[in-house]
C-alpha cells in the first residue's frame, strides 16, 4: 500500500475556498473534496474543481458529474 499524496483542491476560479486533501489520485482528491465541502454546482449539474499535487505542482481541472459520479477533464 502506498502513502496518500497531498493535493490542494478548490472550485475552479475560487482558490480562497480550497483545502488540502490526502488521496491516492487526482480523481479521488476531487471526489473527497466534493463530498466534504459541497462546492457550487454549475448549470449542467456538475462541479468543476482544480486539483494541484502539492509535491510536484502539477495541476488539472476535473469536472465531476453528480449523476454518474464520474470525473472527466474540464473541456
Amino acid at each position: 500500500m502506498t502513502a496518500a499524496q497531498s493535493f490542494f483542491v478548490s472550485p475552479r476560479g475560487d482558490t480562497r475556498h480550497g483545502h488540502v486533501v490526502e488521496a491516492d489520485s487526482f480523481e479521488e482528491a476531487a471526489v473527497a473534496f466534493a463530498e466534504r465541502w459541497s462546492p457550487p454546482v454549475d448549470a449542467d449539474g456538475d462541479i468543476a474543481l482544480i486539483v494541484r499535487d502539492r509535491e510536484d505542482g502539477r495541476e488539472i481541472c476535473l469536472r465531476l458529474d453528480l449523476d454518474s459520479g464520474e470525473a472527466q477533464p474540464c473541456g
